[in-house]
Parts: C-alpha cells; structure tokens; sequence
C-alpha cells in the first residue's frame, strides 16, 4: 500500500499549502525531503496570517526565511481587539515587505491599527489593498501627493473602516489608476460626499456600497451622474425605489449589477419593476439579487425569461458581520 512518502512532490505540495503556515514549519523538521519542500517557492506564494495572531519576531523571520520574492498575496492580522499593550504593525515591517517581496501584488489587512504606518510604506507593487476593521489616520489620504502613492493600486476594499469619511473618500484621486472601490459599513460617508467624490472618480469601472448610512437612490444617481463607464455595479436596496433603479436605464458599459437586501427586512422592488430598468441596459449579462427569498419562487421564473441573455442569480443574503469594536 502506498505511502505518503510514495507520493510525488507537486501531490505533497497542494496537501500542505492547505495547511497553516505554522504548522508548514513544523512540518519542515520531520525529514529532509519535507524541509525542502517546505521551502519550495510555490508554497509562499500566496500567504494567510489571519488564523492566528503572529508577533512581530515571527513574522520578521517568515519574511526573511520563506516569503520573501517569492510572495505574491498577504493576508495579515493586527491587534486591534487585543488592547493596548500588545504589538502594532510597524512602518518597518511595512517597508520591509515592499524591499523584500517585489513580487508582492495584494495586502489584505484584518483588525490592524495604522494610525502610525504612513501611506507611503506600503509597498508600491500593490496592485489590490484590503482594509478589514482597520484604523486609518486622516493623513493617509491627502489631495495633491506628488509622486503619488501607489502608483500600481487598481483596486481598494474598506470594510467597515470606523474613521474613512467623506474626506478620505474625495482623497481616492492620489490613487491614479484606481479602478474598482468597494466600501462596507462606511456609515460616516454622505451623501453629498459620495456625489463631490463620484465626480473626481470617474473612471472607476467597479463600485461596491454595502451596509452604509447611503440610500440606494441617491447612490444609483451619482452613479449614473458621474460614472458613465462603470461596468460592474453592487449596492445594499436601503431606500430603493422603481424611480431610483430606473435612472440607471440606458447604462452603456454596465455588465453586471448586483442588489442586495439589508439585514433589517425591507419593503422591496416587485420583480417586474426590475425587469423593466433592467431589458433598457444594453450590455447587462449578470443580475444578481441577494437576500430577496425569491430563489426558486415565480419571480425568479420571470426574471429569467425576460432576460434571456442575462445571467440571474438569486441566492441568500451573507451573514451579518461583527466588528472589533462592538
């Protein structure tokens, strides 16, 4: 009977890029044969730190030791929720991963305070940054940054950021080849905010507005208003009406609009009243509703059959989110 010893390299190598890193590690000291593959390049390329808290010295020491160049994404959790006295991400540690991983194209951040990491030490290889129940200091988003910060940044995810505003929101435009936003719980974001900001981020081509103090009105128009080659389209129903969803008719690049229902149920748009904003938009292929309860009722047959080159889906809402500071 076979062993695991029988197996080949690449076989043992997908087994333990299931595994966490700290257990890879371990893994290293069984044998030779391990230690090498444990090393191997593949394995580091894509890095998730979520699952358990790591100190600075340790993380310092996957750096130098295993990721390295060959990192391409990072998944990395603070401190936030542990109080006071435990340990920060530091400006170094940021500044190390932009000199010591060239390679390195996505950063998602979970629970992390960067009151005290500047903008400027992230790497600027970042093509994706992701903020989960961050902390950001005002300064991280100033107008008129020359050289700009990030150059390479095509997309951004602020997911529930307690401090991101209407001030950080028009300061998006240091980022200069941004293109797909995605904003989450941003409660302190208005109206007036979102439209002044909408304005200056035309040539956005993605924008995600979920769970914020926005009514779903007032965001499709800014959409339509200022974003005339958005292609993909997903918001939270607050406050939607046939009115509002029809400002959105006649949308020339918009290929894939999603619209999910809140937490708290709400009075929702009939079936047919979506069908009709939605046969107007010429390059719609995806129709996607969340949260509605019409999976396998009438409404989904009728959606279905008046949009026959469309994708629809129609699936449950996701779960509600905690945050580190409730």
């Amino acid at each position: 009977m076979a062993t695991l010893s029988d197996l080949p390299d690449s076989v043992i190598l997908e087994i333990f890029s299931y595994l966490p890193v700290r257990d890879r590690i371990r893994l290293s000291r069984v044998c030779h044969r391990w230690k090498r593959l444990v090393g191997d390049r593949w394995l580091w390329r894509h890095v998730d730190l979520t699952v358990c808290r790591m100190r600075p010295k340790v993380m310092w020491h996957l750096l130098r030791r295993y990721m390295a160049s060959r990192l391409h994404s990072l998944r990395l959790c603070g401190y936030l929720s542990a109080g006071s006295q435990a340990p920060q991400l530091s400006p170094a540690l940021m500044r190390a991963l932009g000199q010591k991983c060239p390679n390195l194209q996505r950063l998602c951040l979970h629970g992390a305070d960067l009151s005290v990491v500047p903008v400027t030490s992230l790497p600027c290889t970042l093509r994706t940054l992701e903020l989960h129940s961050c902390e950001i200091p005002m300064a991280w988003l100033l107008r008129g940054r020359d050289p700009p910060v990030l150059p390479l940044l095509e997309c951004l995810v602020l997911d529930r950021v307690p401090a991101f505003r209407d001030e950080h929101l028009r300061g998006l435009t240091c980022f200069r080849a941004l293109r797909s936003l995605v904003l989450g719980g941003a409660y302190r974001v208005t109206e007036a905010g979102l439209e002044a900001s909408l304005q200056e981020l035309s040539y956005l081509r993605r924008l995600e507005v979920l769970g914020c103090a926005l009514s779903a009105d007032s965001t499709l128009l800014a959409i339509s208003r200022h974003l005339r080659d958005v292609r993909k389209v997903r918001l939270t129903v607050t406050g939607l009406s046939a009115a509002g969803l029809s400002v959105l008719e006649g949308m020339p690049a918009l290929e894939s609009l999603c619209l999910q229902a809140p937490h708290v149920a709400l009075e929702m748009l009939s079936p047919a009243e979506i069908l009709s904003s939605c046969r107007t938009m010429p390059r719609l292929r995806v129709l996607e509703l969340q949260g509605l309860g019409w999976e396998g009722q009438e409404a989904e047959r009728i959606l279905c059959q008046g949009l026959p080159r469309c994708l629809v889906i129609l699936r449950a809402g996701p779960k509600e989110p905690t945050d580190w500071w409730v």
